[in-house]
């Protein structure tokens, strides 16, 4: 049957292609591909051990069977079917993630290997494997291929472990890492692609970017979810509402009391707040109030006690009276005949 994105019957060209082959090397491709009933594909070993040949064998029956299909009519009658693969696969950024590719050809297993197998015989479609930077992909133009793995390479250097994204942020930086590649492939779409074959870069659950190893992608425990509820809040939040929002973001079961302790401990939160937590990253200093007071004392120098209040309320949700009886206390703080204070002498 043909797909939404295509109009063949990726089976019905497959079955044409594969009649060309004699039986035992028709049927080894079929194992291989997973072109039967039994979708999964089968190892050379499996193979080997199944007809009682070594995998070495199994490969070059492989490669037989490829190049009696590469030559036969049925492969020359079938170019409109592998004109048509071509033009998806550019209009999906001529490079793409295989299983990216093959899910949007269709979400059935069976249609994804006789596409997947169509990819591997047709002669314009090149398979670059996975290492350890990228995922397997396909194109059609290596010269592009090059171009958007080393911007891929240059983007992963340019980040660090605490960089969090957001999707346009990451976009562009890849788009500034990129030379020479036609303007139909920079739309967010394909860059969304093309980030995608990147195994050192990744998204979370909230559709933010970072280095894939990174606690803020790569998300393992009660603190790192409460780290991006925060971040996505934008502002100070209470431990229960942390914990509700971890719920309702992440699907994870989070109890009150575990994600208070887990905020407590981490360094990255700073308790501004009657159970009010914000991100040591906006600016927040952790601390008691007085120690909030000594480090603006410190900072700014002698400060009357408005100007104490007013930046004191921008690292801390207190009241006001907390503030001034902290003032008070002279074994911390001392004013002068103007009423400026600072910090007192040790």
């Amino acid at each position: 049957m043909p797909t939404a994105a295509i109009s063949f019957k990726p089976k019905q060209v497959v079955k044409r292609l594969l009649a060309s082959l004699p039986d035992r090397a028709r049927e080894i491709i079929i194992l291989r591909y997973g072109l039967g009933k039994d979708t999964r594909r089968m190892t050379l070993d499996g193979i080997g051990k199944k007809y009682g040949i070594t995998r070495e064998r199994v490969r070059q029956i492989e490669n037989y069977a490829l190049g009696v299909i590469r030559k036969s009519d049925a492969y020359s009658e079938e170019k409109a079917s592998f004109t048509e693969i071509e033009s998806l696969l550019h209009s999906l950024g001529g490079v793409v993630v295989e299983d990216d590719f093959l899910g949007h050809v269709s979400k059935d297993k069976s249609l994804q290997n006789n596409v997947h197998f169509l990819l591997t015989v047709g002669e314009p479609f090149q398979k670059v494997r996975e290492d350890d930077d990228f995922r397997h992909r396909w194109h059609v133009n290596e010269e592009l291929s090059k171009k958007v793995e080393d911007a891929l390479r240059k983007l992963y250097i340019g980040l660090s472990t605490e960089d969090l994204l957001p999707e346009s942020e990451m976009v562009a930086k890849l788009l500034n890492h990129l030379e020479d590649v036609s303007e139909k492939y920079k739309n967010q779409e394909i860059m969304r692609r093309w980030l995608s074959i990147s195994k050192k870069v990744g998204r979370n659950a909230l559709g933010d970017w970072g280095m894939t190893h990174s606690s803020n992608i790569k998300t393992k425990g009660v603190r790192d979810y409460a780290f991006l509820v925060i971040r996505k809040h934008g502002s100070p939040i209470h431990f229960r509402d942390v914990a509700k929002q971890i719920e309702k973001l992440f699907d994870k079961k989070a109890h009150v009391a575990t994600t208070h302790n887990e905020l407590i401990k981490d360094k990255r939160f700073v308790l501004v707040g009657r159970g009010l937590y914000a991100l040591a990253e906006w600016g927040y200093s952790p601390g008691v109030v007085r120690d909030v007071i000594k480090n603006i004392l410190e900072k700014h120098g002698p400060l009357d006690k408005d100007e104490v209040v007013e930046k004191v309320m921008k690292e801390r949700y207190v009241k006001e009276n907390t503030i001034a009886v902290n003032l008070q206390n002279p074994k911390y703080f001392k004013h002068d005949k103007d009423g400026r204070y600072s910090v007192a002498s040790a």
